[in-house]
């Protein structure tokens, strides 16, 4: 295990995807609220985007991040419904060696609060990838505090005890956090 303390939180760099046919950077708030609520954190913006509801565009950004050994975390806000364009989660499954299956499980569990039943109709969904953590969130910008708040800012920070997966991309931890 590396010097690090324990104690001292490691920032990640993480990249960040707004998927909308609509959006634009003026009017992209949930893309806009997930940067805050990360570099608020102390994680560094690695990259923002906004690409369109099109499978092949989105798959092309998120594994160009995906390859990139500077990037260690993907968020997508967008795309994870069920009306006709929503692809987000057809286009980043393939990509992923590992789905974390409990991420999109809690993430309804703690949605349902908010929105009721509803939340049923939300696809997101979290995997690992060439040792980047990837993480598909709905679009609206409600949607993206209660993943943040809920799952994402314990799970990115490497002091969360009794595991995170902050510890997974962090090069010198490894598999070992």
């Amino acid at each position: 295990m590396a010097d690090t303390k324990i104690d001292e939180m490691i920032p990640l760099k993480v990249a960040v995807l707004t998927v909308s046919d609509t959006r634009t950077e003026a009017t992209d708030r949930s893309g806009q609220s997930l940067a805050e609520m990360l570099t608020g954190a102390g994680h560094r913006l690695a990259d923002k985007r906004i690409v369109p509801d099109d499978v092949y565009r989105i798959r092309a950004v998120v594994a160009a991040w995906i390859a990139d050994p500077e990037i260690q975390v993907v968020l997508t806000t967008g795309g994870t419904g069920f009306t006709g364009r929503d692809s987000t989660p057809e286009a980043v499954s393939v990509l992923l060696d590992k789905r974390i299956e409990g991420f999109g499980e809690l993430f309804r569990q703690l949605s349902h609060q908010e929105v009721g039943s509803s939340t049923v109709q939300s696809r997101c969904l979290g995997g690992l990838a060439n040792a980047t953590v990837v993480f598909c969130l709905p679009g609206s910008t409600g949607a993206c505090r209660t993943g943040w708040n809920g799952i994402l800012a314990e799970q990115l920070d490497s002091r969360h005890k009794p595991c995170n997966f902050a510890n997974l991309v962090i090069p010198e931890r490894g598999q070992h956090g």
